[in-house]
């Protein structure tokens, strides 16, 4: 792929607690809070927007780092410039205090300010409630968002954080106890569904993570578990990216069935229509 030059999506700003960060938006309906993974809002992550706005829902994503519409992948810009893009964008998180890489038994700070564009989205488009992805080192937000009952669909793509680089930090999850008591309080009450997804290779995603999800949410928490011989075999990096990088855009194939999963919660939380894929089918 080539650069996207962002064509078919605003460009807006949001402030909240004296922070302002872009958000470009596309499609109409309850918004979709999209979170991309690392180096940032790749042409891929737009792919995946546009799927969502195509559903009948306001695909919203917040400018966390990296350069909007700037594809990673070596073809595009020559594996030196890859390389440096993807380390520099990767160096800055790592500096921010907005960010939790390691710490455990906290939600990273950006989670107040996604927070509140989710407040500020529901109001401005309307119907039930408001849907969420995060994806690699944004994964685990949407869990540490659903202190908030007007996020009825969250979905944990990839969560990476904490980095697993110990055998605590693998079981780990990047947010608080007492945001997780909200959470499990919500789906034990029925309230909230929770999917989470990676490949069972995934260094970064390790299994105790999931093991960990579903011993704290219980049924409540959906899991898809994807082989790395599911994973597009084009892409650069290892086994990842369920639902943008590493996805095989062909019916039939795991990633397919799980990304039609994702859109599937979307469209039954938010839209009120019946799920395409059988409730708890798909991938896994």
């Amino acid at each position: 792929m080539a650069d996207h030059g962002l064509e078919g999506f605003g460009r807006t700003t949001f402030t909240h607690d004296g922070v302002t960060r872009k958000v470009l938006r596309r499609g109409t309906g309850p918004a979709v809070i999209v979170m991309s993974e690392m180096p940032g809002i790749t042409p891929k992550v737009l792919g995946f927007a546009e799927r969502v706005a195509a559903l009948g829902c306001t695909a919203v994503l917040p400018v966390l780092f990296g350069v909007p519409g700037r594809d990673p992948h070596p073809s595009a810009h020559g594996p030196l410039r890859a390389r440096a893009y993807v380390g520099s964008t990767f160096l800055k998180l790592c500096v921010s205090r907005e960010f939790t890489l390691l710490a455990t038994g906290r939600s990273s700070a950006v989670v107040s300010w996604l927070r509140a564009l989710a407040a500020h989205e529901h109001e401005r488009c309307g119907g039930p409630g408001v849907g969420a992805i995060g994806m690699c080192a944004t994964g685990g937000f949407a869990l540490a968002m659903a202190t908030d009952e007007r996020l009825l669909a969250p979905v944990l793509s990839q969560p990476s954080l904490p980095l697993p680089v110990t055998a605590a930090r693998r079981c780990a999850l990047d947010i608080s106890p007492a945001e997780l008591a909200v959470v499990k309080d919500r789906c034990a009450r029925g309230d909230l569904r929770v999917l989470g997804m990676r490949f069972r290779g995934d260094r970064f995603v390790p299994g105790e993570r999931f093991a960990a999800l579903r011993r704290e949410l219980g049924d409540a928490f959906v899991a898809v578990e994807l082989d790395d011989e599911d994973a597009n075999p084009e892409a650069v990096a290892a086994p990842h990216s369920v639902v943008t990088e590493h996805l095989i855009d062909a019916p039939g194939q795991p990633t397919r069935a799980a990304l039609d999963q994702v859109l599937d919660l979307f469209r039954t939380r938010l839209l009120g229509e019946r799920p395409a894929v059988p409730e708890g089918g798909g991938a896994g």
